[in-house]
C-alpha cells in the first residue's frame, strides 16, 4: 500500500511545474550597474545575459562582458568626453538606477566603484578593467566563460543597506527648549 502512495506522490510531483531557478524575476542590476527588468515572461537576469552574449552562443566571455560595459559606458557618458564625471554619476544614481541595486555582486555603487584612481570620474579604461575583474569574480569555476545557468546558481548579493542620513532631532525630542 505504501508503494502505491509513493507512486502517486511521484506522479503528482511530476505534474507540477518545477520552481524557476531565476532569482531576478522582476529586476536585476548587471555587474556594471545597469538595471534590467523582466519582459515578456523572461526574467531580468536573462534579459541582461541575452543582450551581453553578443554572438548568442549561450556563453558569456570576458570580452563580451567588456563590450557590454562599453555600451553602458556610452549611455552614461552623456557629454561624450570619455569619462563618467560626478554629474553623470549623480544622474545615474538618481535617475537611471535610483532604487535598483539587486545583482550578483555586492556593489552598492557599481559605477563609481570602477574609479580606481580616485579622481571622482570613471574612464572607459577603468570601466573595462572593472568589467574584466567582475567577470573573474562571477567565474567561480575559473573556466573563462559564464552560462546563464551558472549565473542563476549564484546566490544573489544581499541588497545593500540604505545610506545613513544624518538628521537633526526635533528640538522637542532632544530636550532643548527653543524658547530658552
Amino acid at each position: 500500500m505504501s508503494f502505491h502512495v509513493l507512486i502517486l506522490s511521484l506522479a503528482a510531483a511530476g505534474s507540477q511545474p518545477a520552481p524557476s531557478p531565476h532569482h531576478f524575476s522582476r529586476q536585476f542590476v548587471s555587474p556594471m550597474g545597469e538595471p534590467f527588468f523582466a519582459t515578456g515572461g523572461v526574467d531580468a537576469l536573462q534579459v541582461w545575459f541575452d543582450q551581453a552574449d553578443a554572438n548568442h552562443d549561450g556563453i558569456l566571455t570576458s570580452q563580451e562582458m567588456q563590450t557590454d560595459a562599453e555600451r553602458f559606458f556610452d549611455r552614461l557618458d552623456t557629454n561624450h568626453d570619455g569619462e563618467i564625471d560626478p554629474d553623470e554619476i549623480t544622474h545615474y544614481e538618481e535617475n537611471i538606477a535610483p532604487n535598483v541595486r539587486t545583482g550578483l555582486l555586492n556593489l552598492p555603487e557599481p559605477v563609481i566603484a570602477a574609479d580606481t584612481n580616485f579622481n571622482r570620474g570613471v574612464s572607459l579604461e577603468e570601466f573595462r578593467k572593472a568589467a574584466a575583474l567582475r567577470f573573474q569574480a562571477l567565474d567561480l569555476d575559473h573556466q573563462g566563460r559564464l552560462t546563464l545557468s551558472e549565473l542563476e546558481s549564484i546566490t544573489p548579493a544581499a541588497p545593500p543597506r540604505q545610506k545613513y542620513v544624518d538628521q537633526t532631532p526635533d528640538d522637542t525630542l532632544s530636550g532643548i527648549d527653543p524658547g530658552s
